[in-house]
């Protein structure tokens, strides 16, 4: 593993609010709730890396509109570490731009890119992993992708297909990286359940570790523009001018399609640490209280001949009661109620171009 000084971490905390209406909104996203009693999404990613990345090494990506509600979390952080994009560009500029910041203090360190809204709850394996991934990037000239053996045949995540282990002179881990064949877009069901019963397939959790070094030379050779945009960073009297006048021309489009599907060559090593997307309000049920007949809610409820219904009470001092209702969700907040079919939970984000503004 490299030097704790020179290890870095860029944590994308910026995405809307749709999925966990009304609990979530467009300036509070799924990250920067306590969805669990144990802190708010972002606050817990931050926490995990304490002893594998110095907190002054971290750097969070958001937007302005959430950019007041990330600096309240992330108290523990320099204030100059967050930075807010000026313009919605999709992951790739994004990851770009953190490439830069970190170019700018240290070209040669060794970083991580993290979703901000994943649930790990095992910290110590967590740890192990990444101390692997990490070695790993400073060690090859690959870039290190972190995969998620699947549990199910589920079409709503991207996949990793893995080959054979990767040869690298000097590198002992316990967390071996292989090499990546290719990444599979999202499939449909009946060729994620192919994948499953095939195996030698990860879910691609959207988690990366790379050397600058490497990464900007992969750049430069599949995506010239963002590396164009990289070298302006590490070279700029003013960054945030830089970024102002630069960032909001660069072309929308994900990592995954930039960088990781034409990149030279890619490793992954499959986590053994506990993950959770919480996609939706079906993944929060799973860590509330059970009342009656598998009824969950994140406070007490009253319920009779009620069944498979998800609760979530966000006004304090209020009792909510079920009675003959089944496969429901109820959200309520100070503002708004919501009352969805809990088989409809993917389509809550559909509601927002309904929704009066301020409710947003």
């Amino acid at each position: 593993m490299p030097a704790l000084e020179n290890t870095y971490a860029l944590i994308l905390a910026g995405g809307s609010g749709t999925r966990f209406w009304p609990l979530s909104r467009n300036s509070r996203p799924k990250q920067l709730l306590d969805l669990f009693g144990t802190g708010t999404l972002l606050e817990q990613t931050i926490r995990r890396l304490d002893g594998l990345v110095p907190f002054e090494n971290i750097l969070i990506l958001t937007n302005e509109l959430q950019l007041d509600a990330v600096r309240a979390i992330a108290t523990m952080l320099p204030a100059e570490n967050i930075f807010a994009e000026p313009a919605k560009r999709d992951t790739a500029p994004a990851v770009a731009l953190g490439i830069g910041l970190v170019a700018a203090r240290n070209p040669d360190a060794v970083m991580m890119v993290l979703p901000s809204d994943q649930l790990i709850q095992d910290t110590a394996a967590y740890h192990s992993v990444m101390r692997d991934a990490l070695a790993t990037a400073e060690t090859s000239d690959g870039l290190v992708t972190i995969g998620i053996r699947p549990t199910w045949a589920c079409p709503s995540y991207g996949y990793i297909e893995r080959g054979g282990p990767a040869n690298i002179t000097g590198l002992a881990c316990e967390h071996p990286p292989v090499e990546v064949k290719r990444f599979r877009e999202k499939p449909d069901a009946e060729l994620a359940a192919q994948f499953l019963a095939q195996g030698g397939f990860s879910w691609n959790a959207g988690m990366f570790v790379w050397s600058l070094p490497t990464v900007i030379r992969q750049l430069a050779a599949h995506a010239p523009e963002l590396a164009g945009f990289v070298s302006e960073l590490s070279q700029s009297p003013d960054l945030h001018a830089t970024v102002a006048a630069r960032f909001p021309t660069l072309t929308p489009i994900s990592i995954d399609y930039a960088l990781m599907e034409t990149a030279d060559r890619v490793l992954n090593i499959e986590a053994t640490f506990d993950w959770d997307d919480v996609g939706s309000w079906l993944s929060i049920a799973k860590y509330l209280e059970k009342y009656g007949e598998e009824n969950r809610a994140n406070e007490p409820i009253t319920q009779l001949d009620s069944q498979n219904n998800i609760v979530f009470n966000a006004l304090p001092g209020t009792r909510i009661a079920l009675l003959g209702v089944d496969d429901l969700i109820i959200v309520q907040t100070k503002d708004a109620l919501l009352i969805a079919n809990r088989h409809q939970a993917d389509a809550i984000k559909n509601l927002s171009p309904l929704l009066p503004g301020e409710l947003l």
